[in-house]
């Protein structure tokens, strides 16, 4: 289960500085650098989770469980996590997240080389680590705007667009199947907790600025049901986070849990070729990301989104299709582009219509509500699977994914923000202009 064009000198122009111009600013930069190396030590985590749960139990119900024992605690968390992200420092709730997550993997890494690592340890550890992801998304992407001004926002999107799939798709993947392959799952999962002990030293090296947050005395709740109620109110936020939730149901949960399955039992690869199906997705999630940095935001932005992210679900289709691993790269590669065009443009919506002092509760929600029935998904695939077939269930699921997915575009005012004034631009003293320290 979790992101441009005010920046731009002129329409359907791009320069290459404006992709770079949110790294001009220092706690950009230190953020930037900290997330690309705890983002590739994600990617060498993907495989090495996934050879390493169907190397203690080689059954599709293997991930499922693991998929399960992941999101639920992260569900369970995010509202408080919301919360907390809008009334405390986020920078020090990062902190705490990553040197919680460094801790459980760094354990995982050790059982894993001691070779006394259980099926049943590995469902807690992931666990662990989906608490400590559900306090770390909202305030990461809450403190986004405090760092870069609003100009650059869309750039900053684009260039975390960019710079996310090489890091998580492409060169941790490879580097992740290269790991097991030549030192075993132990030493990858080493790897991947260094990663975070370098991004905590670069988010503990920022120095954001106090920005000025609503000191009203409210309950935990309270807070939460204002985050509700602005979700609520708006139909471009709770119709795209109930239709992704839907979406999800669908197809996420067969695509995580089976296209491991397909490439070890079905094609006879290897791990290694595993990441390279990963990193083909990392390849076409670049391209995108260059892409919509040249294109800009697009003027009618929602039914871009939605266009975007119905042909990416319709793509999971070719995991069930392919026969050869360079035709799952090749859906890999069309689903993430695709995928990654859609949420450059969700983040940028986000940002511009959601208030800062909102922003790490919507954040939450969004999350919790999107992928609210992920566990459900989970759950469903294996005997679904076993019922069809690997290949049906992923072919289906697509379809149902894609007509859901499409069905949100046409609901009543869905549109309607593509006509209204950012609020950044409607409302420019939310938050006071950021002062580049460097």
């Amino acid at each position: 289960m979790q992101h441009s064009h005010e920046a731009l000198d002129r329409p359907g122009g791009f320069s290459r500085v404006n992709l770079l111009a949110p790294l001009r600013h220092r706690d950009f930069r230190l953020l930037w650098a900290g997330m690309t190396v705890s983002l590739v030590g994600d990617g060498i985590f993907l495989v090495a989770m996934a050879w390493q749960a169907y190397d203690l139990w080689n059954a599709p119900a293997a991930l499922s469980i693991l998929g399960i024992g992941m999101t639920v605690p992260t569900i369970a968390f995010l509202l408080p996590a919301g919360v907390l992200s809008d009334r405390l420092d986020r920078r020090l709730i990062m902190l705490t997240a990553d040197i919680g997550r460094a801790l459980v993997v760094a354990t995982l890494a050790g059982l894993s080389l001691a070779g006394v690592l259980t099926f049943w340890q590995l469902v807690v550890l992931v666990g662990l680590y989906g608490i400590g992801t559900a306090f770390f998304i909202p305030a990461f992407d809450a403190i986004v705007p405090d760092v870069v001004p609003a100009d650059d926002l869309p750039a900053a999107n684009a260039l975390d667009q960019f710079v996310r799939p090489i890091a998580l798709r492409l060169l941790g993947p490879a580097l992740g199947g290269a790991l097991v392959a030549a030192f075993g799952l132990g030493a990858a999962f080493a790897v991947d907790a260094a990663s975070f002990a370098a991004s905590t030293v670069a988010v503990f090296l920022m120095h954001p600025p106090s920005l000025v947050r609503s000191h009203r005395a409210e309950s935990s709740f309270g807070a939460i049901r204002e985050g509700l109620r602005f979700v609520r109110r708006r139909v471009w936020l709770w119709g795209t986070l109930l239709s992704a939730a839907f979406a999800y149901l669908a197809f996420l949960g067969p695509a995580e849990v089976l296209l491991p399955y397909i490439v070890k039992n079905n094609l006879h690869a290897s791990a290694g070729q595993l990441g390279l199906v990963f990193a083909a997705g990392g390849i076409g999630a670049v391209g995108s990301a260059l892409l919509m940095g040249q294109l800009g935001h697009p003027r009618r932005d929602v039914t871009v989104m939605y266009a975007t992210w119905t042909l990416a679900t319709l793509a999971v289709a070719g995991y069930g299709l392919a026969t050869a691993s360079w035709q799952l790269m090749a859906a890999c590669l069309l689903f993430n582009a695709l995928e990654t065009a859609g949420t450059i443009v969700w983040a940028t919506i986000k940002q511009r219509h959601v208030p800062a002092s909102m922003l790490g509760r919507v954040s939450s929600l969004d999350w919790l509500i999107s992928i609210g029935l992920l566990p459900l998904s989970f759950a469903v695939t294996a005997p679904v699977a076993a019922l069809v077939g690997a290949r049906a269930t992923l072919v289906g699921a697509a379809a149902i994914g894609g007509v859901i997915t499409l069905g949100a575009l046409f609901l009543p005012g869905m549109r309607d923000i593509e006509d209204d004034k950012p609020l950044a631009e409607a409302l420019p003293l939310l938050r006071p202009p950021v002062a580049d320290p460097s």
